[in-house]
C-alpha cells in the first residue's frame, strides 16, 4: 500500500482462506481499539464496516500520511505501518485465545484510490459519484451478505453514527457531507448500488 495526501482510499482485507475474523463481539469491539491506536491518529475515516470474515475502511489521507518512517529495514508512511501493526496484533491475540497458529489475515491489505478516475467504469460519472457508492456499499455489506434486513441491524459498521446518532465516534462527518453526498436528512440510497469497483 502506498497513500497520497488529499486522496480517498477503500482499505479492505479478509480472513486467509475466507477464515472468520471476528467469531464474538468483543473481537469487533477489540480490532477497532486498535484501529483508533494504529490508524486514526494518521487520517480520516468516512466510512468503516466490520463483516464477519473481512473488514472496509473509506479514508481520507491529508498531509499525516507523508510523515514516513523507518521500519527495520522498510521505510513506510504512518497508515501502511499503522494497518501492518493492527493487523499483526490482533492476529497475534486472536491465535492465542482460539489456540491456533500461522496468518489469519491475507497477505496484502489492499488500497484502491477512489480519486484515480481510471478505476470509474461508467464514464458519466464523477468523483463525487465514486466516493458516494463506496460510502453507501460499505454501509450496505451486511444487508448484501445476508447477515442482517436493514443496514441498522448491524452494529459494526458506521451506519448508525450517520444515520441513527449513536456515538461512536471514528468518522468525520464534515468531509463525508463534502466528498460522499452524505446528508443526514436523506434516506440512504441503498437500491440499485453499482458495481463501482473495475473487475
Amino acid at each position: 500500500m502506498k497513500f497520497l495526501s488529499d486522496n480517498i482510499y477503500h482499505v479492505y482485507n479478509q480472513g486467509n482462506n475466507h477464515e472468520q475474523l471476528f467469531l464474538k463481539d468483543d473481537h469487533y469491539r477489540h480490532f477497532l481499539q486498535l484501529f483508533q491506536a494504529y490508524i486514526l491518529p494518521h487520517c480520516e475515516v468516512l466510512a468503516w464496516c466490520l463483516m464477519p470474515n473481512h473488514f472496509h475502511f473509506q479514508l481520507y489521507m491529508d498531509e499525516r500520511c507523508t510523515e514516513m518512517k523507518q521500519q527495520g529495514g522498510l521505510v513506510l508512511d504512518p497508515v501502511t505501518n499503522g494497518f501492518r501493526k493492527l493487523l499483526s496484533a490482533y492476529a497475534h491475540e486472536f491465535n492465542i485465545e482460539n489456540n491456533r497458529s500461522g496468518a489469519l489475515f491475507r497477505p496484502k491489505t489492499k488500497a484502491k484510490c477512489l480519486s484515480d478516475d481510471s478505476l470509474i467504469v461508467n464514464t458519466s460519472y464523477s468523483l463525487s459519484n465514486y466516493y458516494s457508492n463506496c460510502f453507501y456499499y460499505l454501509h450496505n455489506n451486511p444487508v448484501k451478505d445476508g447477515l442482517v434486513k436493514n443496514a441498522s441491524d448491524w452494529f459494526w459498521s458506521s451506519y448508525n453514527f450517520y444515520f441513527a446518532k449513536t456515538e461512536l465516534l471514528l468518522c468525520n462527518k464534515q468531509l463525508a457531507e463534502k466528498y460522499c453526498s452524505y446528508n443526514i436528512n436523506d434516506q440512504p440510497p441503498f437500491q440499485n448500488l453499482i458495481n463501482y469497483i473495475k473487475e
